[in-house]
């Protein structure tokens, strides 16, 4: 049996898009950033944090190859505590790497058609799920390449970004 590509590999090969669907309200509790953040540690805006660095290199790869990297985050509310992290750890992880932001409050979300898990779509090839455990922890990431697969998380991804506010005018509750 072929090994699986690791995320690393799917995103050092994408040439035009790679798309990120997260549907969760709390992931990786014990996350050291989330842990320094929970304490009061917060992003200066406009930093770029060290331990963001390899993040800025793997998709400022893509972008500099003139690809785009888009994510959008559906999201109960009122936010979760994790999810005012993500909120605000956006501006100096995400978008100062190259990413494009978007938020969909759950309620919007009601009748859109969304798989069972978090994704990646690389290049409308091949899909990574990411999935977790209740506690939000990375349990095992899985991969296809079938293309009514590949549809579904295209169409949900683009769905949601449609309807999704960008991250500048999103104001958590």
């Amino acid at each position: 049996m072929a090994e699986q590509p690791t995320f690393v590999d799917l995103l050092a090969a994408c040439q035009f898009s790679a798309v990120h669907l997260e549907m969760r309200d709390g992931y990786m509790l014990d996350d050291p950033n989330y842990i320094a953040w929970s304490n009061g540690d917060r992003p200066v805006p406009g930093s770029r944090p060290e331990q963001f660095h390899r993040w800025y290199e793997m998709v400022g790869d893509v972008v500099s190859r003139g690809g785009v990297v888009r994510r959008a985050r559906v999201v109960s509310e009122p936010i979760s505590d994790y999810v005012r992290f993500e909120y605000d750890t956006t501006e100096v992880c995400n978008i100062t790497a190259g990413e494009l932001v978007r938020w969909l409050p759950r309620k919007r979300a009601s009748d859109l058609p969304l798989p069972g898990n978090d994704f990646w779509l690389f290049d409308d090839d091949i899909v990574l799920f990411n999935h977790f455990d209740g506690n939000g922890n990375g349990t095992f990431r899985d991969t296809s390449t079938d293309p009514a697969v590949i549809e579904l998380c295209r169409s949900a991804f683009e769905a949601v970004w449609q309807r999704a506010i960008p991250h500048r005018d999103y104001r958590p509750t």
